[in-house]
């Protein structure tokens, strides 16, 4: 009971906070971003000046023998999926929280936006199998209960497999979907499964990192522990030959991503546990609406 009283307060707590971020930041900047691709034909009215001929409905025109313009609405729905890492590696954070709770507010305040533009939000919750999906749906309702899930579910296993939330992806949602991908992406062999459903949907990569994941403090021995499978290292961390070569691996698997993302097309913005997610997202959000 208790458990889910705090799980109660964290969900409150969350919505408050996104839900205001949607509204007062992110709604603009959202529908840019995201807005339908295509236009679907409307209605027609009388030509006035400075419409673009081209826009001209022949039949109507040559039957009242008056200029009519056909008028086309943004083809506005999307499908929002949120594919969302809950592998052992995200109970990690050094300082401000942990990757799993950054990632609870980055999929809020993105389904939050997502619902003020009247578009469907679902989810795959993933390890190294698809351990729990949500069907898109619209509403309130059904994006607390998103949050929730998010940051109560326990998931069976701890490792990692980004290819396989990505074959569920292409294989269960039938529709081209806005598809975002909340992980360190600490992962291997994804690339094939990546390619394909990029090719089907319009993937953005939400990479979340710690900054000790990156840069060792010089402290001296410390145990390490892969929250993944749960074996333990003692590792030098004061040791210059060791620390050199653990940041030169981070760098290297740092640029393999961002070809990787480069090479198939995909938007990616890199948020840290301990810094303000808002920048990151609204330049992402604002390099796409630019695109439009």
């Amino acid at each position: 009971m208790a458990e889910a009283t705090e799980i109660f307060k964290k969900v409150r707590k969350i919505e408050i906070k996104t839900r205001g971020l949607s509204h007062q930041i992110f709604s603009g900047q959202y529908h840019s971003a995201f807005k339908g691709r295509g236009m679907a034909f409307s209605e027609v009215r009388e030509y006035q000046y400075g419409d673009d001929i081209r826009s001209i409905d022949w039949n109507v025109t040559a039957r009242f023998n008056h200029p009519y313009v056909k008028i086309f609405e943004e083809e506005r729905e999307l499908t929002v999926m949120l594919l969302i890492d809950v592998s052992g590696s995200n109970e990690f954070g050094s300082k401000t929280q942990l990757k799993k709770m950054l990632a609870a507010e980055l999929a809020a305040v993105l389904a939050f936006s997502a619902i003020q533009n009247n578009d469907k939000v679902g989810v795959i919750f993933f390890s190294n199998k698809v351990e729990k999906f949500i069907p898109p749906k619209k509403g309130t309702s059904h994006i607390l209960r998103i949050i929730r899930e998010v940051i109560g579910f326990v998931p069976e296993q701890r490792k990692t497999d980004i290819g396989v939330g990505l074959k569920f992806l292409t294989s269960a949602i039938k529709k081209r979907s806005t598809a975002f991908v909340i992980s360190d992406f600490i992962s291997e062999g994804f690339d094939a499964p990546l390619r394909i459903a990029a090719r089907k949907h319009d993937l953005i990569a939400l990479r979340i990192s710690d900054k000790r994941e990156e840069d060792l403090p010089s402290v001296g021995l410390i145990k390490f522990r892969d929250a993944e499978t749960g074996k333990e290292q003692w590792i030098d961390t004061s040791h210059y030959a060791m620390k050199n070569f653990y940041s030169k691996w981070i760098r290297e698997k740092t640029r393999e991503l961002d070809e990787l993302f480069s090479k198939n097309g995909i938007d990616q913005a890199m948020i840290y546990t301990d810094q303000d997610y808002v920048k990151p997202l609204m330049k992402l959000f604002k390099k796409r609406g630019a695109r439009q």
